[in-house]
């Protein structure tokens, strides 16, 4: 190849590259397993990514979560074009219009699956985001069938947190857990029968609370009643915050 063949080459891979970053869907090297993992805890029926295939920079893969399980198929990049199926696009735009104007892909059983919302690659909670990559890319070696079950939910967290009696203003530790929309507290990570279950669909508020005697406290707000925690730490408390006030947004959204 000549200097200037090589270098409208490499022009063109970098104009597509460039492409690549301004869509909000493409998640980079997102492995199989992570994005089966994120679709199915966080996402919905209908909800896509892009993402790298492990066979080469020039093959990607668009999973596909349908009802309860996650589809995946191939998209490569050629000449400049990306082929898809039968299809073949002259751009990254192209590419995408397709999707919107015809939101339809058919697995290998027949069956028609819709592509009805993107995945955002800027997820809000890129802590727990991280995790599930993290988590994923540890468990490599089993089957799918043992990773994606075990592989920490998006929206889950769980941790001791010490809470604010409500007739006596006494402090204890508590064991939570907030899974969906529902934050519980435990007398301890051991029992299986929860205090209470708090039903967040019902939370006007969550923030950093400083009337208290305390450091590291936050409150939640219900029509009833205000509960007080405290973290053992600023940072603990930050990402308790930032995850309770992602769930309000989830639900506020839905409504």
């Amino acid at each position: 190849m000549s200097d200037s063949n090589s270098l409208r080459s490499d022009s063109s891979l970098t104009h597509l590259e460039d492409e690549l970053e301004t869509v909000g869907w493409y998640h980079y090297d997102l492995s199989r397993h992570a994005a089966e993992a994120l679709l199915l805890s966080n996402g919905q029926d209908g909800s896509y990514l892009l993402r790298n295939s492990n066979e080469g920079s020039s093959f990607f893969a668009l999973s596909v979560r349908a009802k309860d399980s996650v589809k995946h198929f191939q998209v490569t990049r050629m000449d400049n074009h990306y082929c898809f199926g039968f299809n073949k696009f002259p751009s990254l735009r192209d590419f995408i219009n397709h999707f919107a104007n015809q939101p339809l892909v058919g697995s290998e059983t027949g069956t028609l699956i819709v592509l009805k919302c993107p995945y955002p690659r800027a997820v809000e909670e890129p802590s727990i985001y991280e995790s599930v990559r993290v988590h994923t890319a540890m468990k490599t070696g089993r089957t799918e069938n043992d990773l994606v079950p075990n592989a920490p939910s998006l929206g889950t967290k769980e941790g001791y947190l010490v809470k604010q009696g409500a007739i006596v203003k006494n402090w204890k530790m508590r064991w939570f857990t907030l899974n969906r929309n529902e934050l519980k507290y435990f007398k301890d990570k051991m029992f299986d029968e929860p205090i209470r279950t708090l039903d967040l669909t019902a939370c006007t508020a969550v923030q950093f609370d400083y009337s208290q005697e305390r450091v590291n406290c936050f409150c939640l707000v219900f029509p009833e009643r205000t509960f007080y925690l405290c973290a053992k730490t600023g940072v603990e408390a930050d990402e308790w915050i930032k995850i309770l006030r992602w769930k309000l947004s989830q639900i506020r959204k839905n409504r």
